[in-house]
């Protein structure tokens, strides 16, 4: 590696030392802003207001529940119970 910075340092001198290869990084910060533009400005009036009525749908469902689950929390549970499957108990065959 180090005949490698030798050869570069010869050929260009210091300032290829210092030139960055590859493509630059980019902060989760940059990722969600440039999503965010692009989202919006494709959106139209109407789709704006559809998915506004569809955050609203939804937060009304989680504070059903989370009334149901504060008056009867074990008969909630109870009643929610997911099943899971566990794959270890499976057969080696």
């Amino acid at each position: 590696m180090i005949t490698k910075w030798n050869k570069v340092f010869i050929e260009g001198g210091a300032e290829a030392l210092g030139k960055l290869k590859g493509r630059p990084s980019m902060t989760d910060k940059a990722k969600n802003s440039k999503y965010k533009q692009v989202e919006e400005k494709e959106m139209t009036n109407e789709q704006k207001l559809e998915r506004d009525n569809e955050l609203f749908r939804l937060e009304v469902e989680y504070l059903k529940k989370l009334r149901a689950f504060q008056m009867d929390p074990k008969g909630y549970l109870e009643k929610h119970k997911q099943r899971y499957h566990s794959n270890s108990k499976k057969s080696l065959n």
